[in-house]
């Protein structure tokens, strides 16, 4: 099977504006077909309800085509290694072999695109290649959880992080496996566009923004578990009010159900307790709260439903890993690693 990629054809020179918003992906011989899709997915579709500032997109070839993927899939790219320098983003999916130094003519157009303004993205084992042009020396960087012992003795120069879903230093982001550059690719859109469009991508995706259990990421609320009748009624409440001191009795109350039977229909609605989930929805509107406001922690609190700041930077620290004060200030300019909780 071929696929075509058809992009918005790129002039020889684009303007500054156009460029920031041009992602070119990068595709060759044995592409990993997975993390290459979520690229296409996430950059690559037409948004037409974001207005006409949405991400051009193109596909670069590293080695001659047709290029073969995983899966029996063949990929005609739109051009060769001249195409990064019409990048703003440039995204390497994983790469095919953690033990192949990549091409040396990859390497180098990698190193011009970046020091041209490009910023670059990896997935999974696409740090590899990052790594071999000597873009992360000094840097943070992620990737999956087996490779992470590989990267740390290969390049030395690389500050490894085995337990994130991915690192942003700015200008060089990294993911850890295949599914977190799911993850990634949606904090650059949130990053570029806000967390409004990422919350609606990531529902045109059918994910959540923000993953639970246990992996914490700086991504807008997660779409809320379905429920039906009183028990939606209920969690629309909890949502919205984010009562303080509220209990299971109440809750059970208000859903007109007893205590047994409301944990029971919580776990399965919800995949967790009544505690584990308020307390995600109280720190899911600390985040929004963090980015897009300057309330005093007391205020910020109180807002939340923690009731006050010492429990606040409790939970939060324990969910998002850091505290509430560097939280914001990685979104006035900052660079993040996103860690897992716990």
């Amino acid at each position: 099977m071929f696929v075509k990629i058809m992009p918005i054809a790129p002039p020889a020179s684009l303007p500054a504006d156009a460029r920031r918003r041009r992602v070119v992906a990068l595709a060759y011989d044995g592409l990993c077909t997975f993390e290459f899709g979520i690229v296409v997915e996430v950059f690559g579709l037409p948004r037409p309800e974001v207005g006409p500032d949405w991400y051009s997109f193109a596909v670069a070839a590293a080695d001659p085509g047709p290029l073969r993927a995983t899966g029996g899939v063949r990929v005609m790219a739109d051009g060769g290694l001249d195409l990064l320098a019409t990048a703003g983003t440039i995204v390497i999916p994983g790469w095919r072999d953690r033990e192949e130094r990549p091409p040396a003519a990859l390497l180098h157009a990698l190193r011009a695109a970046h020091a041209g303004g490009a910023r670059l993205v990896s997935i999974c084992s696409g740090v590899f290649v990052l790594a071999a042009a000597g873009l992360l020396d000094g840097r943070r960087a992620t990737t999956h959880w087996r490779h992470v012992p590989i990267l740390a003795r290969d390049y030395p120069a690389v500050r490894a992080e085995p337990d994130v879903l991915y690192v942003d230093e700015g200008d060089v982001l990294t993911s850890a496996g295949s599914a977190a550059g799911i993850d990634l690719c949606l904090h650059v859109v949130r990053k570029d566009f806000g967390p409004r469009i990422a919350n609606m991508v990531a529902r045109r995706l059918v994910v959540p923004p923000h993953r639970e259990g246990g992996q914490a990421q700086f991504i807008d609320r997660p779409v809320q578990a379905r429920a039906e009748g009183r028990f939606a009624a209920v969690l629309a409440w909890l949502g919205d009010e984010l009562p303080v001191g509220v209990s299971i009795d109440a809750m059970a109350a208000r859903a007109g159900l007893s205590r047994r039977t409301f944990l029971r229909r919580f776990q399965a609605a919800t995949g967790t307790t009544p505690g584990d989930w308020l307390t995600a929805r109280r720190v899911a509107r600390a985040r929004d709260l963090l980015e897009t406001t300057a309330l005093a922690m007391e205020d910020l609190a109180a807002a939340c439903g923690f009731g006050s700041a010492a429990t606040l930077r409790h939970h939060f620290r324990l969910r998002v890993g850091v505290s509430p004060t560097d939280y914001r200030r990685a979104f006035a300019g900052g660079s993040s690693a996103v860690r897992a909780a716990g």
